[in-house]
């Protein structure tokens, strides 16, 4: 009896306190309902089903990879985290690092439903950062939305939900304005090949060009100018590539001959497992490399039940990760303008050889992604992606990655790891099988990602 009494009083002084941000619930006494409405005390699954259906619909949307699609998720993931900081006891709020950027508050006092908060943060941003949705996408959007929305009448009642969704639909907006301020990124899919003429930029051999088949240009030229998060200008140049040689005592002969050997004559069983298992180089084929690294979060939230305060955690710090990793990467890709594999090896020791990367959806054989190739982007993503879950779940997580199981047109057979960085360590390489990357590509990629995955870290989330 002493127990419940001192329970009602600790109950009693947050509500007057003005700390009263739960739900209401039905047929509930106030010796059951918890302390503090907080997210940690919620399951994950509308953050997990969004973060779902942006991975369906992304796979499709053109003009989205490199750099647009990781931008979408730091933007859907700044606002799920704003819009919930409220339920979520020891995090701070980041909003304050970026100027423009301002966050309407919670109503003191007021109960809010932090699912519904994100479903409506999510259903007023998603569309606009989908703007050629087809209708199928557009109605899988509105179901989404409807399948929460009459969740949540029914759990907390029509108040708290009327409530929490114009406070999420207000936080939305907020993001949105802030996001369109971004002149480089904002509708940047539009046009990926936009303000680059490559020809300008060509002046001798070891110089980027565009190889057959593909469409001739350079896609993200400028995407090195977009917003960032977590790194400043001087972060985004990574370590210089090796000299251009064509000596064959030369390191950079000897990679070349590297990346001819793993399919001349052929790619054994194992190597082009790994290359096809973390290609998603291809539209309409799977979701884009920086994404594949959510769906990997995804799968970890899924297998440890994780609460909603995780998931929130997990996906801004993904997004700003992908982007920041994004725009670094391409911006030091323009800098150094260095020319593909098969460009060097075409020139300089098989004038017939091709890379091993082939398109399902097209019939493609021989493709090589349409950008420079110093450093590599998936091993940059990949190494970013990786460390911001380790740090969420832990630097010895083990897993078996099941992103493209039971796919048919490729080989997706699930692989299993021992920590993250093994995965990216595994991504970085698989281009090299692939036959799109120097081995020193993946090697900075990994090194400039997992650098740019610590800042995100070392924003100040909690404290």
């Amino acid at each position: 009896m002493r127990l419940l009494k001192n329970h009602k009083l600790l109950f009693w002084a947050l509500v007057f306190g003005g700390l009263f941000l739960m739900p209401a619930c039905k047929n509930v006494t106030p010796e059951q309902i918890p302390e503090v409405n907080l997210t940690n005390t919620l399951p994950n699954n509308v953050v997990y089903d969004w973060n779902e259906l942006f991975l369906k619909i992304e796979r499709y949307a053109a003009g989205y990879r490199p750099g647009p699609a990781p931008r979408a998720i730091a933007y859907l993931g700044i606002s799920d985290y704003e819009a919930c900081i409220a339920g979520m006891s020891g995090y701070n709020s980041i909003a304050i690092l970026y100027g423009g950027l301002n966050i309407p508050d919670v109503e003191s006092g007021k109960q809010y439903h932090w699912p519904s908060v994100i479903n409506a943060s999510r259903a007023y941003l998603m569309p606009r950062f989908f703007i050629n949705a087809t209708p199928a996408q557009q109605q899988d959007i509105l179901g989404l939305e409807a399948f929460y929305d009459d969740r949540a009448k029914q759990e907390v009642g029509e108040e708290v939900w009327t409530r929490s969704k114009e406070y999420g639909k207000a936080v939305a907006a907020a993001i949105w304005e802030y996001s369109k301020t971004d002149a480089v990124g904002h509708n940047h899919f539009l046009d990926p090949f936009q303000g680059y003429n490559w020809q300008d930029h060509f002046s001798k051999d070891g110089d980027w060009k565009p190889t057959f088949p593909g469409p001739g240009k350079p896609m993200g030229g400028v995407w090195g100018g977009a917003r960032t998060f977590a790194i400043g200008e001087s972060d985004k140049i990574c370590r210089k590539p090796l000299p251009y040689s064509v000596s064959q005592t030369s390191d950079l002969y000897s990679q070349a001959l590297e990346v001819y050997a793993q399919n001349t004559p052929s790619l054994s069983y194992e190597d082009e497992w790994v290359g096809e298992f973390w290609s998603d180089d291809l539209l309409n084929v799977t979701f884009s490399p920086g994404p594949r690294w959510l769906a990997v979060g995804d799968q970890v939230l899924k297998l440890e039940k994780s609460n909603l305060e995780t998931a929130i955690y997990m996906t801004v710090k993904m997004g700003l990760a992908l982007n920041d990793a994004s725009v670094a990467c391409w911006k030091s890709k323009f800098y150094y303008n260095v020319e593909r594999p098969q460009s060097y090896i075409n020139r300089v020791i098989d004038p017939n050889w091709k890379p091993a990367l082939f398109n399902p959806a097209t019939g493609d054989a021989g493709v090589t992604p349409s950008f420079p190739a110093y450093p590599s982007g998936h091993s940059t993503m990949g190494a970013a992606g990786a460390e911001v879950l380790s740090d969420v779940f832990g630097y010895a997580y083990a897993m078996t990655d099941k992103c493209h199981e039971n796919r048919t047109e490729f080989e997706g057979t699930p692989r299993s790891f021992g920590s993250f960085f093994e995965m990216a360590q595994e991504n970085a390489w698989s281009r090299v099988p692939l036959g799109v990357h120097f081995r020193m590509a993946c090697e900075e990629g990994v090194r400039f990602g997992t650098a740019i995955g610590r800042k995100v870290n070392d924003l100040p989330w909690k404290g």
